[in-house]
């Protein structure tokens, strides 16, 4: 299953934004107001719940300096990455692609697509926080 919201322009250089978002503990400032529980594990590893979901418990895999950050499950029962895509557009401004990559049987896709799309809207939409 692979999704994508629109991306984001940000008054904010793509190094600014790269270490914003490799910084876990940011991660709180952009998360839904429905949260339940933002809990940080170590210096790669958060787990956090909204209100009726399961928590979650997410990963810094893997990053490409000012270019892209890639949060994967901890758990391999439910496989999926998040992937931040910066791209420049200037000196103060870049812009942010945010996409969802997962693998799950068609009910689990069925079930899950418009929460995890709601919820990358809503990281896209907090962006602005940066």
């Amino acid at each position: 299953m692979h999704i994508e919201v629109p991306k984001k322009k940000m008054g904010k250089s793509a190094q600014e934004v790269f270490e914003f978002l490799t910084d876990i503990k940011n991660f709180e400032t952009l998360m839904p107001d429905n949260i339940d529980k933002f809990e940080i594990l170590d210096e790669i590893t958060f787990r956090f719940a909204l209100k009726g979901m399961p928590e979650i418990v997410l990963r810094l895999k893997e990053q490409t300096p000012h270019e892209k950050v890639v949060l994967g499950a901890a758990s391999d029962k439910l496989p999926f990455t998040l992937t931040g895509a910066i791209e420049a557009l200037g000196e103060s401004e870049s812009e942010v692609g945010l996409s969802f990559e997962g693998e799950f049987n068609a009910m689990m896709a069925m079930m899950i697509k418009g929460p995890i799309t709601n919820f990358m809207e809503t990281l896209s939409t907090n962006m602005d926080r940066i």
